[in-house]
């Protein structure tokens, strides 16, 4: 029978060399699990809804739905990250160092290729909003498709030379047996605070001031007859991308509102401010936003609640349902 001293253990049998766990009751911890693996699996089950439907309907073959698509395959990487991250409610890492590091990588790649389609939503609603007439010309499939790889490639190159010493050598920074220990340089760290917070949130809150400036402008116009386009057609279009942008502009806000509290905490914790609890529910916050992003469509876009009918009820299966008028 096993001390209480042992009890507290990650690795009993190891003693002192193994690290010491989180100890909670039982049900604190059932609780827990319970809240966990729910989240985890909705994002994986609402962000793959969303990557059948973009993938599987042509009529949804657009630039911006091709964003949205990138931003649901992020969010199902994350859905992922939190069944690993349930294993470190007790503060034990029982995997081996290479699942930690394949872990860390995963959802630092994921949320950066995230925050990267954002900026990108935000330029082609930009683009749409305050230039309408080149929009056609200007934002394309293949160049969204190549924007998307450059994103992803991008990404994936920047958080594994950051994590190269990590990657090398996994398990070399854990202190104690059952540890989950990444080590990112000083200056990865001011570098990834950068590239992944102030210069795409600037531009991100710098375009989307200047559609809703442009909204506002055009909603007036509306209002008092006087029509800048004259051709009713391109009347109609500006109408349903100012829809489109208002929706997307949920989804950017609320992405905003969810990311932010985790760069201030990084940030506090630099200069000396820290808090256990703070760091949980920054990180916390941070991962559920994917959950939030298909749930946001669930509400905004007819077209998602009809692509999920027609997934659940296994039309898709059906010859030629690729081609069925979703819109």
């Amino acid at each position: 029978m096993s001390t209480p001293d042992e009890a507290e253990l990650c690795y009993p049998h190891l003693g002192n060399s193994s690290c010491r766990r989180i100890v909670r009751s039982h049900s604190v911890s059932v609780l827990l699990h319970i809240i966990l693996s729910s989240i985890s699996v909705l994002t994986v089950t609402l962000n793959l809804l969303v990557i059948i439907s973009i993938s599987h309907f042509r009529k949804l073959h657009t630039p911006t739905n091709f964003l949205l698509l990138s931003l649901a395959v992020s969010d199902f990487s994350v859905g992922f990250v939190w069944v690993l991250l349930i294993l470190l409610i007790d503060g034990c890492w029982f995997l081996d160092a290479g699942w930690c590091v394949f872990y860390t990588v995963l959802g630092y790649v994921a949320t950066t290729a995230s925050i990267g389609t954002v900026v990108l939503i935000s330029v082609d609603r930009y683009v749409a909003v305050c230039d309408p007439m080149h929009y056609q010309t200007k934002v394309t499939k293949n160049r969204a498709k190549i924007c998307i790889v450059l994103c992803w490639s991008g990404s994936t190159i920047f958080q594994c030379l950051k994590l190269e010493s990590n990657i090398e050598n996994p398990g070399q920074f854990d202190s104690c047996a059952g540890e989950c220990m990444i080590y990112i340089h000083p200056v990865g760290r001011i570098v990834n605070l950068f590239l992944t917070f102030f210069i795409p949130f600037s531009i991100i809150v710098v375009l989307y001031v200047r559609v809703f400036m442009v909204a506002v402008s055009q909603a007036q116009a509306m209002r008092s007859h006087v029509t800048v386009v004259t051709l009713q057609s391109s009347l109609k279009v500006n109408r349903s991308e100012l829809k489109a942008a208002r929706a997307l502009g949920v989804v950017v806000v609320v992405f905003l509102m969810c990311l932010t509290p985790f760069y201030l905490v990084i940030l506090t914790s630099g200069l000396g401010v820290k808090s256990v609890s703070s760091h949980v529910f920054a990180i916390g916050l941070f991962f559920f936003n994917s959950l939030l992003n298909p749930v946001i469509y669930v509400f905004l876009y007819p077209w998602f609640r009809k692509c999920v009918k027609c997934v659940l009820s296994l039309q898709i299966l059906k010859s030629g349902s690729s081609e069925a008028n979703i819109l």
